[in-house]
């Protein structure tokens, strides 16, 4: 397949730039697999389609205010480091992208704050950097309070300290992502209240967002492509809970990715890993039975694994939809429920 395929013409007025200030105010698109229909709800209408028997399966997982800016010692230069993941328990060494690449090689040093400092020990492929964190103080507090959080780069403005609560979920609980699930983003504790009183059962389990997810592709043909690898787990009560269920809803793509990873390991148990899972069309899905996710940017991968579960398609027209309706798009968006 060629990547071409899933591309889309979007207004830019259609991505949407700030934040609902109503949560649950978002609308959501029906898309029914098996009629190939589309209705127009609102997500506060997410209860009326669960029941008993139900899992409504939710990422977890909490944005950490990764992006640093400093200045590069010695030439007085303004850089950016993107932290990634750590890679030591301390914390110390991390993962990370820098900007601009070609001023930060091996040796480089960059100036945060009065306490902390990075230093760049290893030039990675595809961009990344091994840098090593020196602090003073407290590092969880310096990178607290000169983080600021990671807004995709479609958001064109700065984020705001607003944006430190919105873009994350309600129920946000284990720190470690760089980027929001956002189909997260459209619940509230009324609307997890009212799905719970269905009968259904939620699933909460944790998959870390990184640059496996938001990282564009590079190879026109699909199959060509690799994702990079995101760590996840599920407890022992998420997973008797989706192993129970009759059926499964994941809540965003990245759930999506986890359970699937997670069943290609066989019934669902307590599990923590790594997954570099890339779902295309021709996949064929063992966990996930209906999908709740936001609209997607033209030729990512998340594009793609919705249109693995709905089919290309119907997909396109779905899209198609909600841009002649007007629909908000991307992260700060409006959402769809795939049956």
């Amino acid at each position: 397949m060629l990547l071409s395929e899933f591309d889309y013409h979007l207004p830019d007025e259609l991505i949407a730039q700030e934040p609902l200030a109503d949560r649950a105010a978002s609308r959501m698109l029906i898309v029914r697999r098996d009629s190939g229909t589309f209705e127009d709800r609102s997500f506060r209408d997410l209860p009326s389609f669960l029941s008993t028997g139900d899992c409504l399966a939710l990422n977890d997982t909490r944005v950490f205010p990764a992006r640093l800016f400093g200045t590069k010692e010695g030439v007085d230069r303004t850089v950016e480091l993107f932290l990634l993941r750590p890679e030591n328990p301390e914390r110390t060494l991390w993962a990370g992208l820098v900007r601009p690449g070609r001023h930060l090689h091996e040796g480089a040093r960059i100036r945060i704050t009065p306490g902390l400092a990075a230093e760049v020990l290893e030039t990675r492929i595809r961009g990344e950097r091994l840098v090593r964190l020196e602090c003073s103080t407290d590092l969880d507090q310096e990178l607290e309070a000169a983080g600021h959080i990671p807004l995709p780069p479609y958001i064109h403005r700065l984020d705001q300290p607003a944006d430190r609560e919105r873009y994350q979920t309600v129920f946000a609980n284990q720190s470690g992502s760089v980027a929001a699930p956002t189909a997260g983003l459209h619940f509230t504790p009324e609307v997890l209240d009212a799905c719970s009183a269905t009968g259904a059962s939620i699933a909460r389990i944790t998959l870390h967002v990184g640059l496996g997810t938001f990282q564009p592709l590079t190879n026109d043909t699909v199959e060509e492509n690799h994702l990079h690898t995101e760590s996840f787990s599920i407890s022992s009560d998420a997973a008797s809970a989706l192993q129970s269920a009759q059926r499964r809803i994941a809540v965003g793509t990245t759930t999506v990715r986890t359970l699937e990873s997670a069943a290609l390991r066989g019934p669902f148990t307590e599990t923590a890993g790594e997954t570099d899972i890339f779902i295309y069309p021709g996949y064929q899905f063992r966990a996930v039975d209906a999908m709740l996710t936001n609209f997607h940017l033209p030729k990512s991968s998340l594009l793609l694994l919705v249109s693995a579960f709905a089919g290309k398609e119907l997909i396109r027209a779905a899209y198609d939809f909600a841009v002649a309706q007007r629909y908000r798009f991307f992260s700060y968006g409006d959402c769809m429920l795939i049956l």
